[in-house]
């Protein structure tokens, strides 16, 4: 039996099955259409309007400019002879002409492989190993680790620069010089709209991450109508983030105008540039977020033009989220997104962030979500276990990587998040830790999530890492590293203390001890890196000892 629940987005629950639905999903455009051929299109409407301001380039671009700089750079491989079983390489900021690179790749129905600037040549070496691209496009400060990765592997690959050039590279503005190949079309999509729109890289904080592909599904859009044309969005994700993509992606379709930058985030300079360009449209990270309301300018700058701030991806302490939900005026303005890069979609969206504060929301059109227990069988209302997601469309997998993908997915479509967590009887899903970050002090289970929790309670805490040290008596002892807000005074016998005073249990308190850290490690996708803050804990602390 299906049970209608309030609160939005509306969802069912099917009591018999156990399963959590957000509804059937229409599609906006035809669904035969590709993502390149749908901006391709809608870019033709408004051609004249801003898509795109760099605040550190310092450059604007119509979207008729745009457009016109996609057919350039989709001419131009076009005449390098490449097809769509060809892939890109990029290794970017967002600069100027990025925008143009990815969706001249829409265009040719050619998917591109985008890797975080920050990855050492070895992994560069080991990503494209797989998808051994044909044309890469990096920046000028990354050059010489591609140009060795390319060396190492032997690739056959044309290296383009996006900013600081070398001057033996290839540059952009080179290519845009291209003549545009007569009565140019977009590509029709040879393998229809389950072809490979693009390869991301997992998020995972351990081990090399892994090559997630990306269907040209309309399910990638942030809604299924158009946004109107005078959203101002910002997201300082690049194009190896999802969220970086599905941005840029909605600023193709729905006229949107785009703010970039390729600057390091300073959450700073996000003040300015959320005053300046009146930014009505705000996705970011937890960790971003976590760092604009510690920052000295976040007390006084105007936030009145945000309509919407969107963040996750990751855990988001509750304090963060009360300090920057009291300076947003909108009640339903501060929306969490719950998803994984391997959905190709938003998965939930929590809109009742004053009345479900913990909460990661509920599913979206076109979603259904089940916990399961260790068995595999799904759980009720208010039962822990797995997080499963159903997003009724065609996933490839990991690109090379078969056995991962069926570790992720099973023979019904489900995908397994890795993620414990409950739905609570209103049909919100809340999180409580990552399976595998599951600890255990002389055999008791517990989560690193929990204390993480206790310690953001207090007033002079930015963030915070828990994690387990072995003990050969006790097993896995908990001990945390601690980012003070700026400006303030904290000290690592502080948190062991406030976390004895507000935890009963034992095996909850930091029996490790604690240390205050400038800043958490982190994996290139800006999610807290666990296992490396452990590494830097452990290395800090060697020799002492805690009571």
């Amino acid at each position: 039996m299906d049970r209608r629940m309030p609160y939005k987005p509306q969802i069912t629950f099917d009591d018999k099955l156990k399963v959590w639905s957000g509804g059937e999903r229409s599609n906006y455009f035809a669904p035969h259409l590709s993502i390149g051929e749908i901006i391709f299109r809608e870019m033709e409407r408004h051609p004249k309007l801003i898509a795109q301001i760099s605040a550190t380039e310092k450059t604007i671009l119509t979207r008729e400019e745009v457009r016109l700089n996609a057919m350039r750079v989709a001419s131009y491989m076009r005449r390098l002879g490449l097809k769509q079983t060809d892939i890109v390489g990029l290794i970017a900021r967002n600069t100027t002409h990025l925008v143009a690179v990815a969706y001249a790749c829409f265009f040719n129905g050619m998917p591109f492989h985008s890797l975080n600037i920050s990855y050492e040549q070895e992994t560069i070496e080991k990503l494209f190993s797989i998808t051994r691209p044909r044309l890469i496009f990096c920046d000028g400060d990354e050059y010489e680790r591609v140009v060795a990765a390319t060396e190492t592997l032997k690739l056959d690959a044309t290296i383009i620069t996006m900013r600081n050039h070398p001057l033996s590279s290839l540059r952009i503005q080179d290519i845009l010089t291209t003549p545009i190949e007569d009565n140019f079309q977009p590509s029709h999509l040879e393998q229809g709209p389950d072809q490979t729109l693009a390869i991301l890289c997992s998020s995972g904080t351990t081990g090399v991450p892994k090559a997630v592909t990306l269907t040209n599904s309309q399910q990638i859009l942030w809604s299924c109508s158009a946004m109107p044309i005078d959203v101002v969005q910002y997201c300082h994700s690049t194009l190896d983030w999802y969220s970086g993509l599905s941005m840029c992606i909605n600023c193709g379709v729905s006229s949107t105008t785009s703010i970039i930058a390729d600057n390091k985030f300073d959450p700073g300079f996000l003040c300015h540039i959320i005053e300046e360009y009146k930014v009505t449209f705000l996705v970011q990270s937890p960790a971003q977020m976590a760092m604009l309301v510690g920052c000295p300018e976040f007390d006084s700058v105007d936030l009145s033009s945000i309509w919407r701030c969107v963040y996750g991806g990751t855990a988001c302490s509750v304090e963060v989220q009360h300090r920057m939900r009291s300076r947003l005026q909108q009640a339903d303005c501060l929306v969490f997104s719950y998803n994984l890069t391997e959905m190709n979609s938003l998965g939930c969206l929590n809109h009742h962030f004053d009345e479900k504060p913990n909460s990661v929301g509920r599913p979206v059109r076109g979603i259904k979500v089940k916990i399961i227990n260790e068995s595999g069988d799904a759980l009720g209302p208010s039962e822990m276990g797995e997080v499963c997601f159903h997003n009724g469309q065609h996933w490839s997998g990991y690109y090379g990587n078969p056995e991962e993908t069926r570790s992720m997915i099973d023979s019904q479509r489900w995908l397994h998040t890795g993620d414990l967590g409950y739905m609570d009887p209103d049909g919100f899903l809340y999180l409580v830790d990552r399976k595998k970050d599951m600890l255990k002090y002389q055999s008791i289970m517990y989560y690193p999530n929990e204390v993480e929790r206790v310690i953001c309670q207090m007033p002079n805490v930015a963030e915070a890492c828990v994690f387990g040290v072995w003990d050969a008596v006790n097993g896995d002892e908990a001990a945390a590293s601690v980012v003070k807000r700026p400006g303030t005074q904290l000290s690592a016998q502080d948190v062991v203390s406030f976390v004895g005073e507000h935890v009963d249990a034992t095996y909850k308190q930091l029996n490790a001890g604690a240390i205050i850290v400038e800043e958490l490690a982190r994996s290139p996708n800006g999610k807290t890196h666990r296992m490396a803050t452990k590494e830097h804990f452990l290395k800090v602390t060697r020799g002492r000892t805690f009571n």
